[in-house]
């Protein structure tokens, strides 16, 4: 099959046949179709998106372009969770544990970074001596064993989507919904989930800035789960202020760390919320009321956190890093900002901004090969609602040096909104689908 005629179909808005999808991701997995090709029907697929079936062929393609994890044996229900990125946003390490003290089978393949947004793979390579490369046959055992495994994107689940999601990254295409969707849930369907609950988020942060653009993300999603045979539930979050008080990546395992040992936050809030709404959907409990009381109890008495730590260990983690987050990279400066004015009320809290800095400190990519700094980041003390007194800390930067610090610091500044009159705190969750 001539791949250059695939790309006119696609240039030209025509429909794709299901071989030709089939073609495209086998020759993206095995490297017989080149990059620059690759390039070029990313952009005319942006341009021209793909229809509601093309996508569900996509995505099934992309899911067959190398090993399914079966999970068959392992006891259900077998549920996986996806956000799709926003600035902070650490929530699959605190709530894979938390799904698998309740009881679920969590089976789950990450990916890296995108933009501004962080990758769960990015963060928990800052754990010393993580592994990320876990083979098909190794997840299903862990999964067993202690029912949580996770992997980054390994040569043998979907590596289709592997090598399309880094071109996505380089070529500015990736806010095209049809392919967010084949990416998200190609990676479901190699992992062996049947319930998938989905975070869409929705502001500045994220991918999708207007309810409207997260909503037709949604039913997109939601239409190409049913096709391919998903049970799925979504949940259409905030995103336009950050998510949580760390942006970045060992301090946003900071954070989910502490959430897991009781600290109690809108960051935490959101967590229990996607836990109960995923144990109401994989019919583990009757409805979210009971998901919630249920995931609370997880948290407040220590099974997440044991659950969390058994997962790490599991993973080859070489210290106990909810004993010891020190343990973790450190960025050699640490500069705080205080609040010099009069008192005020956190009004506004742009996350793209704030997620912008953090890239420019070397805590993102900006090119497809750029390497990660794990060590620097933010840390916001406050969020919309939030009074700042006279003097108080409202932000910390973790950088490699001084100038770089410098260059964060006045693009955080940048991304605060004040009030002189009381502003509402704002719940994280918009919309449950």
């Amino acid at each position: 099959m001539d791949f250059q005629s695939i790309i006119a179909r696609r240039r030209d808005g025509e429909k794709h046949t299901q071989e030709e999808l089939i073609f495209l991701a086998k020759g993206a997995a095995d490297g017989s179709v080149p990059d620059y090709q690759l390039t070029a029907w990313l952009m005319a697929a942006f341009l021209n998106p793909l229809n509601a079936e093309e996508t569900a062929w996509l995505t099934l393609a992309m899911a067959d372009s190398g090993d399914r994890i079966d999970l068959s044996g392992i006891p259900k229900p077998w549920v996986d969770k996806h956000s799709t990125g926003g600035v902070g946003d650490k929530t699959s390490m605190v709530l894979l544990p938390l799904l698998a003290a309740c009881g679920l089978t969590v089976v789950k393949m990450s990916g890296r970074g995108l933009g501004i947004t962080g990758g769960t793979v990015d963060k928990l390579g800052a754990i010393p001596g993580f592994r990320l490369d876990l083979s098909p046959s190794e997840m299903k055992a862990q999964a067993a064993k202690i029912g949580l495994a996770l992997t980054g994107q390994t040569p043998d689940l979907a590596p289709a989507d592997k090598t399309l999601y880094a071109l996505r990254d380089a070529t500015t295409t990736v806010g095209s919904v049809p392919l967010i969707v084949s990416s998200i849930l190609s990676k479901k369907l190699a992992g062996g989930a049947e319930t998938v609950v989905l975070d869409v988020k929705c502001g500045k942060g994220g991918f999708m800035p207007t309810v409207d653009g997260a909503t037709s993300l949604a039913d997109s999603l939601a239409k190409t789960g049913k096709l391919c045979g998903l049970n799925i539930r979504i949940a259409i979050t905030d995103m336009d202020q950050p998510l949580g008080s760390a942006v970045g990546n060992a301090v946003e395992v900071r954070e989910a760390l502490r959430v897991l040992k009781g600290e109690q936050s809108r960051f935490s809030h959101l967590c229990v919320e996607l836990a109960a709404l995923t144990l109401e959907a994989s019919g583990l409990q009757p409805d979210r009321e009971s998901g919630r009381k249920a995931a609370f109890e997880a948290l407040k008495s220590g099974a997440a956190a044991s659950k969390a730590q058994a997962w790490f260990f599991a993973q080859g983690a070489t210290v106990d890093v909810l004993e010891q987050p020190e343990a973790m990279p450190i960025a050699p400066v640490r500069v705080e900002v205080k609040h010099e004015g009069q008192p005020a009320w956190i009004a506004g809290l742009d996350a793209k901004e704030v997620g912008l800095a953090v890239v420019a400190l070397g805590g993102g990519r900006q090119k497809k090969d750029s390497v990660i700094d794990l060590a620097v980041g933010v840390e916001l003390h406050g969020e919309i609602g939030d009074k700042l007194e006279t003097g108080q800390t409202m932000f910390v930067v973790h950088a490699s040096t001084e100038e770089k610090a410098r260059v964060a610091i006045a693009q955080i500044e940048s991304a605060y909104l004040l009030s002189d009159t009381a502003v509402p705190h704002l719940d994280p969750i918009l919309r449950i689908l």
